[in-house]
């Protein structure tokens, strides 16, 4: 297939966990000249790839991607580094006259590249210290009040144990006096591509449901804690890390320090999936300009073609 730059589009296939995004992509490029740019907050990390269900490296070598293994778990990823990558990746994809199909569950990467990301004061790294400092002597969830006082809109999409962005709210508004709700509303440069948008996932939760506990329970038997345990044992890394707050390895995390046992851990992981897929439908149901496709339907790819006109 070929294509002028003008006229090549991007493509956004986003999705809950467990939903098929990443077999519908692969067969997608059976039939496109595409490009896969990972949207997913721990793909980014090396070394955490069972619990991540990262590609295998034979799905690696069917089509190049981008975004996946390029940092260690020690580093944080920024929503705005994130940005820059993907529209590099983009560039780089489209300048060689091929397909970009972005294909991920990290909600925030989707709408900042879509709606523009807010030019948010710097991180003061003493200021920070500060808030932590407070929290840990009073508290997360009393800096969860604080931020409600200051801040609802904000404190009410953030969980009283989220101590990144929580911490980051506070931290907004403090040095700022402006709410990171405000900072939000702001205008905000957008995305510089059209993107043709789809979401997969059953129509039927409860199938998702099963979906998550099958794949969870496929991810202890393909030796997940022992992955844990690796990083674990390299004694550089906690769990108030961005990478170790990933859903299950927070869970599989706290098993090894002996703060539940093995089938508590396995319960709380597939609860913990499940809360996260339940928030990515919600945040799926209010796009824009968004096409639905059913996990289990035949002609997901004709939609996908039809619609980019490919």
């Amino acid at each position: 297939m070929t294509n002028s730059r003008q006229t090549l589009p991007v493509i956004s296939l986003m999705g809950p966990t467990a939903s098929g995004k990443t077999g519908t992509a692969l067969a997608l490029a059976q039939l496109v000249d595409c490009e896969i740019i990972s949207v997913d907050s721990a793909l980014i990390y090396r070394d955490m790839n069972i619990g991540t269900a990262k590609p295998t490296e034979a799905e690696l070598a069917q089509v190049p991607h981008w975004l996946i293994d390029i940092k260690d778990p020690t580093e944080s990823y920024s929503v705005a580094e994130f940005i820059t990558d993907c529209n590099a990746a983009i560039e780089n994809i489209m300048g060689r006259g091929k397909i970009p199909v972005l294909v991920g569950g990290t909600m925030m990467y989707f709408n900042a590249l879509v709606n523009g990301l807010s030019n948010l004061p710097e991180s003061d790294p003493k200021l920070r210290a500060d808030i932590q400092h407070r929290a840990e002597q009073a508290g997360w969830s009393a800096l969860h009040d604080y931020l409600n006082k200051i801040d609802p809109e904000s404190a009410a999409r953030i969980h009283p144990n989220d101590p990144q962005r929580l911490t980051r709210a506070v931290e907004v508004f403090e040095i700022s006096g402006k709410t990171l709700t405000w900072w939000h509303c702001q205008e905000k440069p957008r995305c510089p591509y059209t993107l043709t948008q789809f979401a997969i996932a059953p129509d039927d939760r409860a199938v998702l449901h099963q979906r998550i506990q099958q794949r969870f329970d496929e991810m202890l038997a393909a030796d997940f804690v022992a992955e844990v345990e690796s990083l674990y044992a390299r004694g550089d890394l906690h769990e108030d890390l961005p990478s170790i707050r990933s859903v299950g390895y927070r869970q599989v995390w706290q098993y090894l320090q002996g703060k539940y046992d093995y089938t508590a851990m396995r319960d709380k992981g597939i609860i913990a999936t499940r809360q996260l897929a339940k928030r990515q439908i919600t945040w799926l149901r209010g796009w824009q300009e968004l096409t639905w496709l059913d996990t289990f339907a035949k002609d997901n790819l004709t939609k996908i073609i039809a619609k980019a006109k490919l």
